[in-house]
């Protein structure tokens, strides 16, 4: 699993990372962004559907999970 830590930066930057650092992963690795940011919760999900990769959840507070699925 590859984790970024977001947490301290403001939208649209934790979507950012995660859109520079998707790649990095293996498809069917999953992707955790840590970020305080209110936003990433609507963001990340919004920016999943639109780059048709598969988000997993929020595990815990602050933290999302992302699976590449191409």
């Amino acid at each position: 699993m590859i984790e970024l830590d977001c947490r301290g930066l403001k939208c649209p930057l934790p979507v950012i990372r995660l859109a520079q650092n998707i790649g990095r992963a293996a498809v069917g690795e999953v992707v955790r962004v840590l970020a305080d940011d209110p936003a990433a919760a609507n963001d990340i999900p919004a920016w999943c559907r639109m780059k048709k990769q598969e988000y997993v959840g929020s595990p815990a507070p602050d933290a999302y999970e992302v699976r590449r699925l191409s």
